[in-house]
């Protein structure tokens, strides 16, 4: 792969209109902007990061995790494109918009997840591979569809399908992003097929052509045709990296103020990633605020610009590798030891004590229950069209989602782009009114 093609401010649905002109924006702030503004992007306060939406104690929702890991984007982006361009000086690739790019796809990284969290995109899967959605899959292969699709339901994928898909009554291209910029979101590009049953693909089978284009356009070497798999934007590196930094070194500070963890084990888990000097002037800096909060708010920003630095100098490192297409493995994976190790720390500390605790469990209960019945209701739904239950069903999914589709794969995905944009609250008020445990007002 090289620069100047990755680096493409060319519009996906817009090629026709293709134009080097220059705006006071460039191409790939307005891909930023274009998100910020969106209806999906302000979904995401509604929607679960770890632990259930806050009551006295303001926690990580979705929206406020996608804005921190685009500023830490935006940081890597930066580092990396003064980095290559000291490398490649005479280049006409735009390696000073690479911060935003980055950022860009990092906002866009979570559009795709349904509500409550992780367990949301688990109990879309599992509704297909254990639930009563089984007894759809022989139809839909039988009519070519991809049943992996379902049984394996990704967030990524369908966030590239929120971006990518002209849903009714849209423009073409969906937000019409940059190539760069959705090329960057792709975190696993291969298909459902090679997915060995893992929640883990980069698009569905109704975006793959589309990102063919994409791909083909940018010089990202293909090297599977049947399933397709294609090798990594280098830029995915980053916003995987973002994402992996923001989501361990957070979830500690927020298990603190919901005092999960005690503030000695939070201190503790932060001062592991230093040693010697920088480590004892950490501590030091601790005597000038007397605030707790602030004090882990102090190391965790220190945390998070260490690993910003080690992981850009790590992809600085490894660039040809990963132009090559021969990288292996997360940047987070090839800093140094030290570094990794007190992160791993992290990690596990947050498997063992956060991510079992009976708060989150609780809402990953309720977002299986929830989203599997929804989704039982509204397959029985399209099955059905002509009951008089399932017209008023249906009533309520909105025109865009398109359940009218002539086959039974295009049905499916309609009822999950309906259910996976859900909020939280909104799939919940849904389930009561539906089973009748609350009602509007009358």
């Amino acid at each position: 792969m090289n620069w100047e093609r990755l680096l493409s401010s060319r519009r996906f649905g817009m090629e026709e209109y293709h134009t080097e002109n220059r705006h006071d924006r460039t191409e790939y702030q307005r891909d930023y902007d274009r998100l910020i503004f969106s209806s999906p992007f302000r979904r995401l306060q509604n929607k679960t990061q770890v632990f259930p939406l806050p009551g006295s104690v303001f926690v990580h929702n979705r929206l406020t995790h996608s804005l921190e890991v685009s500023s830490v984007g935006r940081s890597l982006g930066e580092n990396i494109g003064r980095g290559i361009r000291q490398k490649y000086p005479s280049s006409p690739a735009h390696f000073e918009e690479t911060g935003a790019i980055v950022s860009a796809a990092c906002l866009a990284h979570d559009l795709g997840n349904p509500p409550f969290g992780h367990s949301g995109e688990k109990a879309i899967s599992t509704f297909f591979s254990e639930g009563k959605g089984q007894a759809l899959q022989q139809q839909v292969e039988a009519e070519g569809g991809r049943w992996t699709d379902f049984t394996c339901f990704e967030g990524n994928a369908n966030a590239v399908r929120l971006l990518m898909h002209q849903f009714k009554g849209r423009r073409k291209g969906g937000f019409a992003l940059t190539y760069s910029t959705l090329a960057s979101i792709v975190k696993y590009p291969y298909s459902s097929e090679l997915s060995g049953g893992k929640n883990k693909f980069g698009f569905f089978a109704s975006e793959e052509d589309d990102y063919r284009i994409i791909a083909d356009e940018l010089g990202i070497p293909c090297l599977g045709e049947d399933p397709v798999c294609y090798t990594r934007h280098p830029l995915v590196y980053l916003v995987e990296a973002a994402d992996d930094i923001c989501y361990q070194i957070m979830d500690i500070e927020d298990a603190h103020k919901l005092h999960l963890i005690s503030t000695e084990k939070a201190k503790e888990l932060f001062l592991n990633f230093f040693e010697g000097e920088r480590r004892q002037r950490r501590i030091n800096n601790l005597n000038f605020v007397s605030d707790i909060n602030e004090q882990i708010a102090y190391l965790r920003a220190s945390v998070i610009g260490l690993l910003v630095n080690e992981c850009s100098e790590a992809f600085l490192k490894h660039e040809e590798a990963i132009l090559s297409g021969e990288f292996k493995g997360s940047l987070i994976k090839n800093i140094s030891e030290k570094t990794q190790r007190a992160y791993r720390n992290c990690s596990d500390f947050a498997v063992n004590n956060i991510y079992l605790s009976k708060d989150v469990l609780d809402i990953e209960l309720a977002g299986y229950r929830i989203i599997g019945f929804l989704l039982e209701k509204l397959s029985e739904a399209i099955q059905n069209p002509s009951h008089t239950y399932s017209k008023l069903l249906l009533g309520r999914v909105p025109e865009q989602y398109e359940p009218d589709s002539d086959d039974l794969y295009s049905k499916v995905q309609s009822i999950i782009d309906y259910v996976s944009g859900m909020t939280d609250i909104y799939a919940l008020d849904l389930y009561r009114k539906i089973t009748g445990m609350g009602l509007p007002a009358i």
